[in-house]
């Protein structure tokens, strides 16, 4: 394995080893705007692939992609009690465009609930109009006080679902799809990260939410981090907006709604999950480039290179042909490593003589000599066996760092120590759930014995989630 650029030793300093990797893997960079970022080539390439991914499974689940303004109108959060209330210390607020103050302020788009049932009110006639099942992929504003990249950043891009149906058990249905056949389907099969689905306490819930649906994964460092959410809303926004549609028996109801969204704090949670000390690992599934195709030196190895990398495309593989023979070969080498690309093929004069080439696979490591005419067949299974060993590993750390206690001095004992703790919901509560806060531990979600989402916060052996947190 490539010698690695100097990497602060997770063991050492988590915190100090994601910015180092952020930084020296070319991820993103702090933007001129305290607590912004800019998202550099390889970082957003990631980025891209997650759109890519999610958006074919919200469309397989009936969404339309649609925009909305990022400015709206301060009065449409008044409307909704809870919600403006539980975004109020986040909100940017323009009050002076042209040059002049204007009539009323606007709010920077924090989420677009309020703007999107503004015009929800105006399509929906009738219940020939329902499910309506909208997306955006767009960017918020969150005022952020303690910044970090990807993690927690004033300005973050996602994707946020907003749905109307015409009666609460298909909204509740609908919100549950897209918490398990588009989020976890994603984030399990797709970031191989071995998420943990289940409800919000009250406490923990989306305002304006009667119930939140979350995923939480695991990061190296055992602490939790939430990858997802899918709200129901009731006819909480529906009130405020006077969103009505005219039933079957002639009737004027008002639409149960959802909405649900994820953003680029899953580049975070793909870092923390499979990062090592000699930088990222992407899963293959995920990866822009699954393999780089690298000249060690000579004009024909150059040649080789790029008549392979052609082959290699052409079997359906996501390739880069790396032909830079003028810059050293290690610092090559490890570059790709930082970067976490998943194979890396390594042809020079040697290899050529020999028809090999040194197949070095970055998430479990290690190199072998392959026959070069057998790398269009053999590749897709080494990258489906990586694919699968992150997953394993994701769910091997959660397993074992996970202890089922039955007080909570306990399970602020576990979290405390860099795990995760299940506790019965009966023996904390709100008020445990209130005493674990003081420490910086919360109940990341609600989940029934078997690990399955219960139907309600009180479900006999519901069971909390207790971890530290980003």
């Amino acid at each position: 394995m490539a010698k690695a650029p100097v990497l602060t030793p997770q063991a050492e300093d988590f915190p100090r080893w994601y910015q180092d990797l952020i930084n020296k893997a070319e991820l993103a960079d702090n933007g001129p705007v305290r607590g912004t970022m800019v998202i550099r080539p390889y970082g957003y390439g990631l980025w891209e692939r997650m759109q890519q991914e999610m958006d074919v499974r919200i469309k397989d689940a009936g969404a339309q992609n649609a925009y909305f303004p990022l400015f709206i109108p301060q009065s449409y959060l008044t409307r909704e009690a809870q919600h403006v209330e539980g975004f109020a210390p986040e909100l940017a607020v323009v009050t002076h465009g042209g040059g002049k103050e204007l009539e009323e302020p606007v709010v920077v788009r924090p989420t677009s609930e309020t703007i999107i049932n503004a015009s929800f009110s105006k399509w929906v006639q009738s219940y020939r109009d329902l499910p309506l099942l909208i997306n955006q992929w767009a960017n918020v504003v969150r005022w952020e006080m303690r910044p970090r990249v990807f993690l927690r950043t004033s300005e973050f891009l996602w994707q946020e679902g907003h749905t109307a149906h015409a009666t609460y058990e298909d909204a509740r249905d609908y919100a549950a799809r897209i918490h398990r056949d588009v989020y976890a389907d994603f984030m399990t099969n797709v970031l191989a990260i071995d998420v943990v689905l289940g409800r919000k306490t009250a406490k923990e819930r989306f305002a304006g939410a009667i119930n939140t649906l979350t995923l939480e994964g695991m990061m190296g460092d055992g602490k939790a981090l939430q990858m997802g959410t899918s709200h129901e809303l009731g006819t909480n926004f529906a009130k405020a907006f006077n969103t009505h549609y005219l039933s079957r028996d002639g009737k004027q109801e008002l639409v149960w709604q959802t909405s649900w969204g994820v953003s680029t704090r899953m580049v975070g949670g793909l870092i923390m999950s499979h990062g090592d000390d000699n930088g990222l690992r992407v899963p293959p599934r995920l990866a822009a480039v699954q393999v780089v195709v690298m000249a060690i030196k000579g004009d024909e190895a150059v040649t080789r290179v790029r008549e392979l990398g052609d082959r290699l495309k052409a079997a359906g593989l996501r390739v880069q042909v790396d032909d830079r023979v003028d810059t050293p070969f290690g610092r090559r080498a490890v570059d790709w490593e930082l970067k976490g690309v998943p194979v890396r093929i390594e042809i020079g004069p040697r290899d050529l003589e020999a028809g090999t080439a040194m197949l070095a696979r970055r998430i479990p490591g290690g190199k072998e000599a392959v026959s070069i005419e057998s790398l269009a067949a053999l590749l897709p299974t080494v990258l489906e066996e990586d694919q699968a060993l992150l997953l394993r590993q994701s769910r091997e750390r959660r397993e074992s760092r996970t202890s089922d206690v039955t007080t909570l001095a306990e399970a602020a004992e576990a979290a405390n120590a860099g795990g995760w703790a299940r506790i019965p919901w009966s023996e904390l509560g709100p008020e445990g759930e209130a005493e674990l806060a003081q420490q910086a531990v919360s109940v990341r979600c609600l989940v029934a014995e078997d690990g399955s989402v219960p139907d309600s916060d009180d479900a006999p052996g519901t069971v909390a989630v207790v971890a530290r947190s980003y």
